[in-house]
């Protein structure tokens, strides 16, 4: 295996981990001024909404969890769907599925600034407009484009281009500045006028422009951030902690419990490959079926448990799932004795649907896609629903104490992800930096990273560059068809976890974000 890039991050009071080592120093700087660990996730959530809206934005939704010294609490910020949403009027237009791009109707209210306000009001320590600060001047003052964002303009059509003109004119290469005033001023408005000044303000007159009817007054006056029960299984030595549906969360932990007490063998072996790939096919292959916004997550992590001897220990199984890459931005931070934050949030896929809110410039997510247009699927698109939601936040405790925050972007592939990073955290008990940059397997789609569900016999599993020399070989023996991506390839995600343990804590952010930071102190 190559070289490790660099080792864990230590800190005996406090770190944050980001895919931008921009939102990193912002989350650091609040933590300096004496912010606590919300008050940092919010402030390195808000600068990574300003320079990675490739990644994330005020545009898109979020998911937290925090456990704040004893107890874990979980925040499901996804928006709904707007009340002019109809399922008919797409049929009739001849789609049998969601659009995946340059259409409204793929957009749900954005829950992003939602989650913000309801992370502050019951976790913030320090004023909001102090929060914000950083992220305010990234955008007025303009900061350097990324190679991701960069690459990610220029994946942009002719349409996508023109409505994101404000960034596909100014990030044209590496370090080119980019200046965003309208999301500095959307950020001005939460700092003083908190979600109404965004959802009733500028921003939200603009969304009902552009929704033409889809979304009313109503609709943004109602938050979308909600605080619900974690749900929790015991695995590899912890506890595992997730966002209940409509999160996709439950795969992590269905898998996980489907490995405890087996026999895992090395991290280098072909076994240890193929048993974490069963266990995420055996646990997901039904979730286009099952995973709604009404969904309970304990009944479906008990039909996983039910289904354990479908497990095939030697050889690939005919369960078959496809999933790639996909676009959102993970980050997580810890206090050494205080609160912790695992928190993730996107727009979906890239820029999302490459449209944009005309006022402020705000891209706007597509997380519609995961409704149905079948009449009678539980996910259904309507008025007021949430849709299946690949966002999936990880956090581990052990007999109640704070243990890991971790957990990933990519798609319909991040439960696999987050199976492996906890696989090594906790059962083979690696560094953070071992684990997060240790190569890792997905399995395989063709479009999107958000279709894996809709042709089970085309699986294949992708194995990063940097994978165990025998890995191909042997997995390719036991059934699986293999096909191989590059070192350090994006399309396995940027994932980044924090640990605590007896000399306080280590983190490690993703190589593969190209630009991410672990920092702290």
């Amino acid at each position: 295996m190559n070289p490790l890039p660099q080792s864990s991050t230590r800190g005996n009071r406090h770190l944050v981990a980001a895919a931008d080592q921009l939102a990193a120093r912002a989350g650091d700087a609040i933590f300096t001024a004496g912010g606590n660990a919300v008050d940092a996730a919010i402030a390195t959530n808000a600068a990574i909404a300003v320079t990675g809206p490739h990644l994330c934005g005020l545009g898109g939704d979020l998911f937290a969890l925090i456990h704040d010294g004893t107890t874990v609490h979980a925040l499901n910020s996804s928006g709904r769907a707007g009340s002019g949403a109809n399922a008919d009027q797409l049929r009739s237009e001849g789609l049998s599925e969601m659009p995946f791009r340059h259409d409204i109707r793929v957009v749900t209210v954005p829950g992003c600034v939602d989650g913000w306000i309801a992370l502050h009001e019951r976790f913030g320590s320090v004023p909001l407009a102090e929060i914000l600060q950083p992220a305010i001047d990234l955008a007025e003052k303009g900061f350097p484009a990324s190679p991701l964002l960069v690459g990610a303009v220029r994946q942009l059509d002719d349409a996508g281009a023109e409505k994101l003109s404000e960034l596909a004119t100014q990030a044209t290469h590496v370090g080119a500045t980019v200046k965003r005033p309208g999301v500095a001023r959307a950020l001005r408005a939460i700092a003083t006028s908190g979600r109404d000044g965004f959802y009733l303000g500028e921003f939200g007159q603009g969304l009902m422009q552009l929704g033409n009817g889809l979304f009313h007054e109503r609709d943004l006056e109602r938050s979308s951030a909600e605080w619900v029960a974690p749900l929790t299984r015991s695995a590899f030595g912890v506890e595992l902690h997730t966002i209940p549906p409509n999160s996709q969360g439950y795969l992590t932990l269905g898998a996980a419990s489907l490995l405890d007490g087996i026999d895992l063998g090395d991290t280098e072996e072909d076994r240890w490959a193929h048993l974490t790939i069963e266990a995420a096919k055996v646990a997901g292959y039904d979730r286009p079926q099952v995973l709604s916004d009404r969904a309970n997550g304990e009944a479906l992590l008990d039909a996983i448990t039910a289904r354990r001897d479908l497990l095939n220990v030697n050889t690939a199984s005919k369960i078959g799932v496809r999933s790639t890459d996909g676009d959102t931005t993970y980050l997580c931070t810890a206090e050494v004795d205080g609160l912790s934050v695992s928190l993730i949030q996107s727009n979906a896929s890239g820029f999302g649907c490459w449209l944009a809110e005309p006022n402020t410039q705000i891209n706007l997510h597509n997380r519609g896609l995961g409704f149905s247009l079948e009449p009678g699927h539980p996910a259904v698109f309507g008025p007021g629903r949430r849709p299946p939601h690949t966002l999936s936040p990880a956090l581990a405790t052990r007999d109640g104490e704070f243990v890991s925050v971790f957990g990933t972007m990519g798609g319909d592939a991040q439960p696999q992800i987050l199976l492996q990073i906890a696989a090594r955290l906790f059962h083979h008990q690696q560094s953070p930096a071992e684990a997060i940059h240790a190569a890792r397997w997905a399995l395989a789609g063709e479009k999107s990273g958000f279709d894996s569900w809709n042709d089970m016999s085309r699986q294949q599993v992708l194995l990063e560059g940097h994978s165990p020399a025998l890995w191909r070989e042997r997995l390719t023996a036991r059934g699986h068809r293999i096909r191989s991506r590059p070192e350090w390839d994006s399309v396995f995600g940027h994932a980044h976890a924090i640990v605590r343990d007896e000399h306080g804590l280590a983190g490690a952010a993703d190589p593969r974000a190209r630009v991410s930071a672990c920092l702290g102190r």
